[in-house]
């Protein structure tokens, strides 16, 4: 199923990344619709009593995003996206999964304990840029929501010498959302995401509500 997203998101960008602004002209109306690839170093917030945030971990994504201009200008817009996201932790919160029930504990001592996400982005952007019809090097910042549907998870740990893995949690929460924030010059661009929704759900760990969440810094790609 992963495979198969994938592949229809690929097909979709290509059908509609086609150059269109050629023809343009100074104080033309115009939009700047982007293929958009990020790379982020990413941590865990809020984590229960005793739990780090999270050793080294990442985010990959990447997409299309749709330009709606605002004024002639076209310097103040909307846009809305479809893309795809990786992420990848490794945590000290040890995950299992018994006759569809996840069981939390502490895995300060595992030897390694690691959990991979699959999920597709809808990101929605409010857009400030000093951009014109004619010039394609300018300044930007973007600020939105992206909504993320997860498609599929993995946690996997090693406790002496023995390796277990559970895929799809019945815990993980499927529909995540946080706020975003681009900002830069040109493609490269540093940006922000602060997730607004915990991983799980009706989870705890010693009576203690689990209300992990995301936080990711990076770099993000805007491509015509």
């Amino acid at each position: 199923m992963k495979n198969n997203i994938l592949l229809l998101l690929l097909l979709f960008i290509t059908q509609i990344c086609v150059a269109q602004k050629d023809s343009l002209q100074l104080g033309d109306k115009y939009s700047e619709d982007h293929i958009y690839a990020s790379i982020s170093y990413a941590q865990l917030l809020n984590q229960p009593t005793g739990i780090t945030r999270s050793g080294f971990s990442y985010s990959l994504s990447f997409g299309f995003l749709k330009d709606f201009t605002l004024n002639k200008n076209g310097n103040v817009a909307i846009a809305l996206g479809v893309g795809y996201g990786y992420d990848f932790f490794n945590h000290q919160l040890k995950v299992q999964e018994t006759n569809g029930n996840t069981i939390f504990d502490a895995g300060l001592d595992l030897e390694s304990n690691k959990f991979s996400a699959h999920n597709l982005e809808i990101p929605i952007e409010l857009r400030w840029r000093t951009s014109t019809a004619r010039k394609y090097d300018f300044w930007r910042i973007y600020s939105g929501i992206k909504f993320l549907y997860n498609f599929s998870n993995n946690f996997n740990y090693i406790d002496n010498s023995v390796s277990f893995s559970f895929d799809d949690v019945t815990s993980f929460r499927k529909l995540q959302y946080g706020l975003t924030l681009s900002a830069g010059y040109d493609e490269f661009n540093f940006n922000v995401y602060y997730s607004l929704t915990p991983l799980f759900e009706n989870a705890t760990l010693n009576g203690e509500d689990i209300n992990s969440s995301v936080i990711k810094f990076g770099l993000i790609f805007y491509i015509l």
